[in-house]
Formats: structure tokens, C-alpha cells, sequence
């Protein structure tokens, strides 16, 4: 490891792990009975549209979903948890590679369709671990130009980050339409709207098809599929729902109740492939729609006709995930997995005001969602777009019966790098050295002690301002965007606040500072109490990120909203840490006989290998022969003797298997 600089103006922590080995091997180590996996993620959901919302009680109009409420009561909700970005793209790609938007080099801001980087995913982390994984819905973060994208032209095809099997929207676009068939085409290489079946597009063979019903089904038959042919391997499922997302698409028949099924003959691949496309209105919601409570509602925002025309479409849209929840946990419980099956729903991003792209169709309209009906950003200010909680904090809850504290309702701030730590640790085996989260299992299982603190990040850019909603504070309506950037801080007296800055031009400007339990809506800014901390919370958003060339991959291809990755703070000087007495050499930290098939996070190693870690001082790294089949953790200061650029370097002996990882300060070299 070296640096180009000699002797010292100011000083830096540098953490770097040497991993010498091979294959995985953690023999018995591994968890004895490691969980199946399901992660659904659903599209432009806010916390308002649930009708458990903690912070919307009596508040109004609310969306029957009594499924997810029930796995809410049973399970663990997570009321602070936070996107990684405000929409879809990026927010999917800090997902699906555990690091949050600071170090996502080239999926940012609006970089729809752009490649995910090669490195490790949840998918890739839990095969290496024994899981079977498959993708079921929306992907749009594998690259081709935007609205297409195919095997061959997709660099990040979910097949090559990890899932063996894949089915569902590769480009994003084509994900806004949930019947693939019926629906106007947008997909410039397949000239349809592409659903994959891993490299067959089956389009054609979708007759009526709407998204929920036929990803849920292909899910579930997955799951049976999976289940009988290899009952005592685990599996990892991605289940990406794209509703609610516009257009508001509703279904063409009720919800089944056997739940729904996979057929597998074109023109009749699911069950509920029946009746007229986009006509059915769930009858729970067409009763709500007659009452004084939703027309008085209506009329109070100005247009009664227009507005319950939209929101009963958006309520059946909402009303049928929760169907198809409570038919995934009915499926588990059937084929007896439910207590070994970690369930984890979340929503991308806040809640949208989109009218769709389609609805061009004669009798298929395409009206656009209003969320201050239903207040779908919940008790916060925000929807989509916004980094105010109303944008960011997102629904999260955790069905695992055998696994997590029933009942459970925390406010511990967390975001969706916290879930490859988290899947990582369920699997048993190290978290990677490059993903930015902790583990929530503490968290989940009600532990208060020696929990870690999570990293809450973001940085986003869009233009234009947010809507001026009758039930936002003040200091929200028509607020400019642009530039915007978020952190989570420990404050004296150990509170933890939210730091944000908006419409950023230097990255010099001082944050806002709020308490978001105490104030959900962010309008008392604190910052005067805590004038002392600007500095800190300066160094800290540095600390936190790291700039890069945003080279972007040229299997990318086009992104028609894309609005670059830089940011304006990108060329500040990173500031020292606080002087400390620090002695010469770096701290080291060795297992030996261990193998990873990544850099680990080293405190996330087995406790016995912990145990039995020889610890020592090094004058040099590069002059230490390092043992095979062993990692090595170096910690310490540097000195950098001036203002600038610098330029790390790091070279590795040709071993095979060996790997390095450095960091600095909190970000990643």
C-alpha cells in the first residue's frame, strides 16, 4: 500500500483488509438452520398508504390492508427506515449492492436503465453462501439503452449479478406497464413491452396479465418448484412488484381465493387471465369511494370526480399487494417453511403524483394519483423526489415468526444497505467489506445492547419543486430540490437527529437540523440549538462519500433523464480527524485458515475466529509476508502532508484468491 506525499500537514484513519484464500469455508461456523430469504419490494408506496400507518390513525381516508397489517401485529415494524434515494434506479442499486449513495458510482440521481456495478450483490453474497436466488418483476438497473435492453446487450443482466433465475421487466419503462400485452409498446429493441422468462420474452403469451397477479404466481411456483426439487437447500427471493407505480392499472378479475396460480399456457399463464384488462375495482374499495369521508376528502382538494376516479384505482392497486402478501405467507405456511422464511417488505421510494406514460386505450384512463388524498407520505412532508421523510422513509416490515420478536415496533433509524449485513448474517457468513450497513437482527430481535449504529446517507439531484399540499408545513410548499444531500447524527445527550441541506451550490451551506419523532413534519429547524456541530456535520457528509470520474459503462447506454453524478462539493478538501496520540506502525488483526470469496468486514467474522485473532503491531504492510489462507485487518493514522489530490495505489502479489480493500476515514479508496 503506498500514497504519493511524505511528511505530515493533517491526518487520516485508514482501515485496510488483506484476504489471502479461496473458496468459502466456514465449516461449522454456519448457522445450523440458515432462513429462507424473501425480499419483496413494491414500487412508489409511502407510509399513508398502509391503512396501519403509525403516524395517520383516524386521520382520514385509509386503504384497507389487513394482510400486511397482520404480518406488522406478528412481526417487526421498522418506522424509520430510509430509502437510499428518493426514486427507483438508484435506490434499487444501494439495495442490491449494500452500499448507499455516497459510494454508488454510477447508478445516481436519475440514471434509469443505467448497468449495476460489477461487484458483489445480495444475490451473489447469498449463492456464495449455498442459496438458490431468483428475480421475479422489475429490474431496470442492468444497463442497454434506456427503455430496452436485452441478454446480450445488458452488462448487468440479473443473471450476471447473481440470480439464477430471472423473470420479469429488465428496462424500466416497460415496468411501468402492468398489463405487458395489452398496453401500449415502449420497448425499442423487442418492440413490446419485454418480460423476460431469463432469455425468452413471453410477451406475446401474456393475455391479460396483470403484474401483481402474474409475478406473485410465477413466485410462488418458484417457491414449490424450488421446494420440492432441492427441500433442503435455502433460496434468496427478489420478489419487485411494480404497483403502485403509474399508471393506475387495476386488476381484470377479484383475487382468487386459493390465491393465485401459474398455469403456463399462452393466453392463459395465470388464473386470473380472465375478464376485461384494467376494469376491476376491489369491492372494499368501491364501498370506502360511496362514503361522506372520501367525498368530503375529495371535495376539500377541489376536483371530487377526478380525484375519486384516481384514488379508487390507487386503493384497489394497494388492496391487491396486500392480497398477494397474504398469499405468499399463506404458500410458506402451506408447504410448512413459515418459520424458517425471513420476509422482508419494503417500499423504493415515497409515493408518487403520476399520471402514467399510458392510457391511450378508448375506457383505460390514466389519471394521475394525488397522495395528499390518503396523505400517502404518511405524517411527514415529501413524496418521490424529495428527501424530506415524506420521500424518504419508506414502509419496512419483517414477517419471520421463528426468527424475529413478534409485535415489535422500533424507531432505530436504518436504511437498505443495512439489508445485505443483515441477509449476510442470517446465512452466516461475513458481511463484505465494501457494503456500507450493519445488521438489523439485533434490532429485529429486540436486543437494546451492543447494537451498532447505522449509516442513514443520502445525496440526490433533481430540479424543480415540491407540491404545495394543504397538509405540508410551511417551510415545505413549493421548496426548490436540486442538489440535495441527508445525514443521521448522534447529537450531545445522545439523540439522533437529521441533517439536510436542499438546492446545494458550494456544499459549504450549513444543514438543517430535525428531530423527526418529535417534529415528523421537519419544521422546526434546530440548527440554531446546534451551531456548534456545522463543522462536523461538513466533515462528516465528506466522510461519509467519495467522488468518482462517473465514468458511466458503456453498455448503459442513454438515460433521457439522467442528470449526470457529480456534485458540487465533490472537489472539497476531506478534513483531518481530531488529533489524537497516535505511535508509529498500523494495528493488525489476523485469522488464519479462513477463506472468503470477499474482503470481509472483519468485525463480522465468526466469534471464534474472533477469539482467536493474533493481534500486533506492523511497521510496514508491504514488508509483512502475509500467511495464505488468512485475512488481515491493518487500522491507523496517515499523515498527509498538503492540500490536494492524492492518489492511492494498492498492489497485491499474484496468489489466486487474494483480494485487498481499503478505506478512509468512512468511504471507500
Amino acid at each position: 500500500m503506498g500514497y504519493d506525499g511524505g511528511m505530515s500537514r493533517f491526518r487520516a484513519l485508514a482501515v485496510l483488509c488483506f484476504l489471502l484464500s479461496g473458496a468459502l469455508a466456514w465449516g461449522a461456523d454456519a448457522a445450523p438452520a440458515r432462513p429462507n430469504i424473501i425480499l419483496v419490494l413494491v414500487d412508489d408506496m409511502g407510509w399513508g398508504d398502509l391503512s396501519f400507518c403509525p403516524d395517520l390513525k383516524g386521520q382520514g381516508p385509509a386503504i384497507p390492508t389487513p394482510r400486511l397489517a397482520d404480518m406488522a401485529k406478528k412481526g417487526a415494524l421498522l418506522s424509520r427506515h430510509y430509502t437510499a434515494a428518493p426514486v427507483c434506479a438508484p435506490a434499487r442499486a444501494s439495495l442490491f449492492s449494500g452500499v448507499h449513495q455516497g459510494h454508488a458510482e454510477v447508478v445516481r440521481n436519475n440514471s434509469f436503465d443505467a448497468a449495476l456495478e460489477n461487484s458483489h450483490t445480495l444475490a451473489t453474497v447469498l449463492r456464495e453462501a449455498g442459496y438458490a436466488t431468483a428475480l421475479i418483476g422489475k429490474w431496470g438497473i442492468g444497463g442497454g439503452a434506456e427503455g430496452g435492453g436485452t441478454p446480450k446487450t445488458a452488462a448487468a443482466w440479473p443473471t450476471k449479478r447473481g440470480f439464477d433465475y430471472f423473470f420479469g421487466y429488465h428496462n424500466h419503462i416497460a415496468g411501468h406497464r402492468h398489463y405487458p400485452k395489452e398496453e401500449n409498446n415502449v420497448d425499442p429493441d423487442m418492440h413490446a413491452n419485454a418480460v423476460w422468462d431469463m432469455d425468452d420474452m413471453i410477451t406475446k403469451d401474456l393475455d391479460n396479465c396483470y403484474s401483481t397477479d402474474l409475478f406473485t404466481a410465477r413466485a410462488k411456483k418458484w417457491i414449490q418448484d424450488h421446494r420440492a426439487a432441492h427441500p433442503k437447500q435455502p433460496f434468496f427471493l427478489a420478489l419487485t412488484l411494480i404497483a403502485p407505480h403509474a399508471r393506475l392499472a387495476i386488476p381484470a378479475a377479484p383475487y382468487p381465493k386459493g390465491g393465485v396460480k401459474w398455469l403456463g399456457k399462452p393466453g392463459e399463464m395465470i388464473n386470473t387471465a380472465k375478464g376485461s384488462w384494467d376494469s376491476f375495482i376491489d369491492p372494499r374499495v368501491k364501498h370506502l369511494a360511496d362514503s361522506a369521508e372520501w367525498k368530503d376528502r375529495a371535495r376539500s382538494l377541489g376536483n371530487e370526480q377526478g380525484i375519486l376516479e384516481a384514488e379508487q384505482r390507487h386503493a384497489t392497486m394497494i388492496a391487491r399487494v396486500d392480497d398477494a402478501m397474504g398469499d405468499l405467507v399463506d404458500t410458506c405456511r402451506k408447504l410448512q417453511i413459515d418459520r424458517n422464511t425471513f420476509i422482508v417488505f419494503l417500499s423504493d421510494n415515497g409515493p408518487h403524483n403520476e399520471p402514467g406514460a399510458a392510457g391511450t386505450s378508448p375506457g383505460h384512463p390514466a389519471p394521475a394519483q394525488n397522495p395528499a388524498f390518503f396523505r400517502s407520505y404518511g405524517g411527514a412532508d415529501g413524496i418521490k423526489r424529495d428527501v424530506w421523510d415524506g420521500g424518504l422513509r419508506v414502509p419496512c416490515l419483517v414477517y419471520a415468526p421463528g426468527i424475529v420478536k413478534g409485535g415489535l415496533k422500533d424507531k432505530t433509524p436504518s436504511q437498505f444497505q443495512d439489508w445485505m449485513a443483515t441477509f449476510a448474517e442470517l446465512a452466516g457468513v461475513p458481511n463484505p467489506m465494501r457494503c456500507d450497513g450493519v445488521s438489523l437482527l439485533p434490532v429485529l430481535k429486540g436486543r437494546k445492547k451492543g447494537v451498532q449504529p447505522h449509516t442513514v446517507y443520502t445525496e440526490y439531484n433533481f430540479g424543480g419543486a415540491m407540491p404545495n399540499y394543504p397538509d405540508y408545513a410551511e417551510n415545505k410548499r413549493n421548496r426548490q430540490r436540486g442538489e440535495q444531500q441527508v445525514l443521521f447524527f448522534q447529537a450531545p445527550g445522545g439523540k439522533t437527529l437529521k441533517a439536510i441541506r436542499c438546492n446545494i451550490s458550494s456544499g459549504n451551506e450549513d444543514f438543517e437540523i430535525y428531530d423527526t419523532v418529535a417534529d415528523p413534519h421537519e419544521e422546526h429547524n434546530l440548527a440554531p440549538k446546534f451551531a456548534q456541530m456545522q463543522p462536523r456535520l461538513k466533515a462528516m457528509a465528506l466522510y461519509n462519500r467519495r467522488a468518482y470520474d462517473y465514468s458511466r459503462d458503456g453498455s448503459a447506454g442513454a438515460r433521457n433523464n439522467a442528470c449526470g453524478g457529480s456534485r458540487s462539493y465533490d472537489s472539497l478538501n476531506v478534513p483531518a480527524d481530531e488529533a489524537k496520540p497516535a505511535a508509529p506502525g498500523l494495528k493488525c488483526r489476523r485469522v488464519e485458515n479462513r477463506a472468503c470469496p470477499w474482503v470481509p468486514e472483519f468485525d463480522t467474522l465468526p466469534p471464534a475466529a474472533l477469539a482467536a485473532a493474533v493481534k500486533s503491531t506492523v511497521p510496514n504492510p508491504a514488508a509483512a509476508e502475509l500467511p495464505a489462507m488468512s485475512i488481515s485487518n491493518f487500522r491507523g493514522f496517515i499523515n498527509i502532508p498538503a492540500d490536494g489530490v492524492w492518489h492511492f495505489y494498492l498492489t497485491l502479489d499474484q496468489v489466486d484468491g487474494s483480494k485487498a480493500y481499503l478505506r478512509m476515514h468512512r468511504f471507500q479508496l
